[in-house]
């Protein structure tokens, strides 16, 4: 579970090589340069469009307030990590379904790590507009609902648990959200690790969670974690 921040512009427009038809990917490419380089806090329309290589006035007609660019940096994020997390259940078929599971935990975990300004952006749901939610939400809404697909799965010959599974898939989300948002933040130094890296930190922590789970599943499930688990690790 890498982290880079040099690796977030993967989708950046290099300065001044904006093209007609492009300006939504340029000013967006821009924002996260200049988040990057100057925190959120900075960010301007008009520094974005400068950066972007476009006139001062150009953007405002599709971002007439710093919140509406935000919010199409956040719209950016929850589209790739959506795409990152399908990649990681084309990856995972065939298992069992707990560990389909933890392929989005995986993803998600990755994603952030990679890509950590996006992270910073739509996870600050306060500085995007009033009407975010609603454009986050399909992209959202289609990873929650292969969670919980998921985890009625894997519990579905356990019928006392199916009821706690909405708490269970809340549960999971906050963890990976939460290790996400400790290292972004910088939280990992303050905490007793020992010798190991944040990245092995929050590796050993989703570990944990997902074999947890796999207490009590069938000896198949438990037998394909226990070799998830110490690949992970190897």
């Amino acid at each position: 579970m890498p982290s880079s921040v040099t690796s977030q512009n993967d989708a950046a427009a290099p300065r001044g090589r904006y093209h007609h038809g492009s300006l939504r990917e340029a000013m967006v490419a821009a924002a996260l340069e200049l988040i990057e380089a100057h925190g959120v806090e900075h960010l301007s329309v008009r520094e974005a469009a400068r950066t972007a290589g476009v006139s001062p006035g150009a953007p405002f007609r599709h971002f007439p307030t710093k919140a509406a660019l935000l919010t199409a940096v956040a719209e950016q994020a929850t589209e790739r990590l959506h795409a990152q997390v399908e990649l990681g259940l084309a990856n995972s078929a065939g298992q069992p379904a707990l560990l389909r599971f933890a392929a989005i935990g995986e993803a998600y975990l990755d994603w952030a790590a990679r890509h950590p300004t996006h992270f910073q952006v739509v996870s600050q749901r306060q500085l995007l507009d009033a009407d975010a939610p609603a454009r986050l939400a399909p992209h959202n809404d289609a990873i929650r609902a292969r969670m919980q697909a998921l985890l009625d799965e894997a519990f579905a010959d356990t019928p006392t648990a199916l009821a706690r599974l909405p708490a269970l898939q809340l549960l999971g989300r906050a963890l990976v959200y939460g290790l996400s948002r400790m290292g972004v933040d910088g939280h990992f130094p303050e905490w007793n690790l020992g010798h190991a890296s944040a990245p092995t930190a929050v590796r050993d922590a989703f570990v944990l969670f997902i074999e947890l789970l796999a207490t009590g599943r069938d000896a198949q499930t438990r037998e394909a974690v226990a070799r998830w688990a110490a690949r992970l690790s190897a």
